[in-house]
């Protein structure tokens, strides 16, 4: 029988955690992430000091600013008390200040597998397999000649998770092992009189399925419990409506609303949950979730993605499958969708959305008025295999190699999140960023670009602070990269990045190559970047055609 706890009953799901437990938790952000649980988990260690010792994995991150598991960090952190967690398996922290700070400052051992291999890897783990063999990850910081996915020195010493490198029939692939889960925390919406799950109100399905999969394999079948913000205690659900079936599930607790949200910036809102029907996303709707205070130079970057997408699905004469990452690409999906690309190229998120508008910033993962829903996993097949056209990514430093650090230096981590997955397995890699660190200043006038003012700090440099994506390994399975900013475009090439486009009025020696730590190689038929780019208004298909025809 599944043990059901309303709000008003005294909660002692605690009993079945025991001291040391591995503790696999659900989460993308705010979606999917059982907040309620992780508050009163952390606050009955406080209460009695158990249960402690937990190692914790996750999928993506259960988390956002001061919320779900970085508020509980914080407390620790501010205490100096890490008793409850001896380590994380987590693939991104960008939006979790005090995991960034732990990790940072060595408190805890900290591995940061990309979001696909974690989401993976419980798939792997429910179907009885020792871990996930893959290719994804050789020649990064995933692989066991740099660092092994080790986010800290602790981590290194520790050895709890592992990668290991392989040659199977001539390739070498890499093997990742973790501890099993013993027990879980996920978040739906509902359960049934049975016990049974579903997922109606959330935004995403996640990795949830695998994620309760996993600790109920054998040997040692474990503890599943799960949030929910609905009790349905007269009926069943009809069966395509259950996510996860009652006997997989040992205890599910009721959650006030207020640990219960779609997002960090919203509690609910029917878009999120698919509850409208997608043609029903109007320009009144796409007016409020675009982002009104773009800083110029993340628009002129997404504009000239957007443009080379379109260029793309002319090519291709299909409909273009994309994936956009968080930053600049997430800019991307609403100037697709004002200028009508909706159905000609689709975006998906990592999360699992296909199609809509995906929210930016700690939003992210999050889509309006997408059109079908795949868990994580099956997302990351997408990507993997190759099966999407084209991925847009962010960058923070790249190197001669065409070698991309997304998130990495010494003061700043937010670890893989989807990125070395989507970037190594995508067909097409189209990398967005500025081009220096910092504050610069535009002006357009003219037809011609001027900086004003440039940054100081160097992103294209002799060598990347870590490898998330390896431009040889790139070039060896015959992929297409280019590296997006305000003033260059550059391409992946045999012999390193290449600039192939320049807007007028940027002197390529003073204005690229005086900025950067190597020396790329100057196409002999080098193009102009299109002037609609550096407008402030908004890119109309007509003229999106227009200029996409001369890329």
């Amino acid at each position: 029988m599944v043990q059901i706890y309303t709000e008003n009953q005294e909660l002692n799901f605690y009993k079945d955690i025991k001291d040391g437990s591995t503790l696999a938790i659900s989460g993308f952000n705010l979606a999917n992430t059982p907040e309620f649980l992780l508050k009163k988990l952390y606050e009955n260690y406080k209460l009695t000091g158990h249960p402690r010792d937990l190692f914790i994995e996750t999928d993506a991150l259960p988390a956002s600013v001061d919320r779900a598991l970085d508020a509980v960090l914080k407390e620790m952190y501010e205490t100096n008390d890490f008793s409850l967690i001896r380590g994380l398996l987590i693939p991104f922290m960008g939006f979790s200040p005090f995991l960034q700070k732990i990790t940072l400052e060595d408190k805890i051992p900290v591995y940061g597998w990309p979001i696909g291999i974690a989401s993976y890897w419980f798939r792997e783990v429910a179907s009885g397999r020792p871990g996930l063999l893959t290719r994804i990850g050789i020649g990064t910081f995933l692989d066991p000649d740099q660092d092994s996915g080790t986010l800290n020195e602790s981590a290194r010493k520790s050895n709890m998770c592992k990668i290991t490198k392989l040659n199977i029939s001539g390739s070498p692939l890499l093997l990742y092992e973790a501890p099993k889960p013993d027990v879980c925390f996920v978040r739906v919406s509902s359960s049934d009189i049975m016990g049974s799950l579903s997922m109606e109100d959330e935004p995403i399905r996640g990795t949830v399925i695998n994620i309760v999969q996993a600790v109920k394999a054998r040997p040692n079948p474990g503890t599943v419990i799960a949030q929910v913000k609905l009790l349905d205690n007269e009926k069943q659900f009809a069966p395509r409506m259950v996510e996860v079936p009652y006997p997989l599930v040992d205890i599910v607790v009721r959650s006030p609303r207020e640990y219960h949200w779609q997002a960090p910036s919203f509690e609910y809102d029917p878009r999120a949950c698919f509850k409208i029907n997608p043609s029903n996303i109007t320009d009144s709707i796409l007016h409020d979730l675009q982002n009104s205070n773009v800083p110029y130079i993340q628009s002129i970057i997404a504009k000239r993605i957007a443009l080379e997408l379109v260029s793309m699905r002319k090519k291709k004469g299909n409909t273009i499958l994309l994936n956009l990452g968080v930053g600049i690409p997430a800019l991307v999906s609403s100037i697709l969708s004002r200028a009508g690309y909706s159905r000609d190229i689709v975006t998906v998120v990592e999360s699992g959305p296909w199609g809509g508008i995906a929210l930016t910033g700690g939003d992210f993962g999050v889509s309006m008025g997408a059109f079908a829903l795949s868990t994580i996993p099956d997302m990351f097949s997408n990507y993997e295999g190759g099966i999407i056209d084209v991925a847009s990514l962010g960058f923070l430093q790249i190197d001669g190699s065409g070698n991309v650090n997304p998130s990495y230096i010494p003061n700043k981590l937010t670890g893989p999140g989807g990125f070395s997955v989507i970037a190594q397995g995508s067909p097409t890699s189209l990398f967005a960023g500025n081009f220096t660190a910092g504050k610069i200043e535009l002006q357009f006038k003219d037809g011609k670009l001027k900086i004003l003012k440039d940054a100081n700090t160097v992103k294209f440099v002799k060598k990347v602070y870590k490898i998330f994506f390896s431009g040889n390994e790139a070039l060896k399975y015959g992929k297409t990269v280019k590296y997006f900013t305000e003033r260059c475009v550059f391409d992946l090439t045999q012999k390193g990045l290449c600039i192939t486009e320049v807007p007028e009025g940027i002197d390529i020696d003073k204005d690229i190559v005086e900025k950067m730590e190597f020396k790329p190689d100057v196409s002999r038929d080098i193009k102009k970047m299109p002037e609609i780019v550096f407008g402030s208004q908004e890119m109309e298909r007509r003229d999106i055609e227009t200029w996409a025809t001369e890329i």
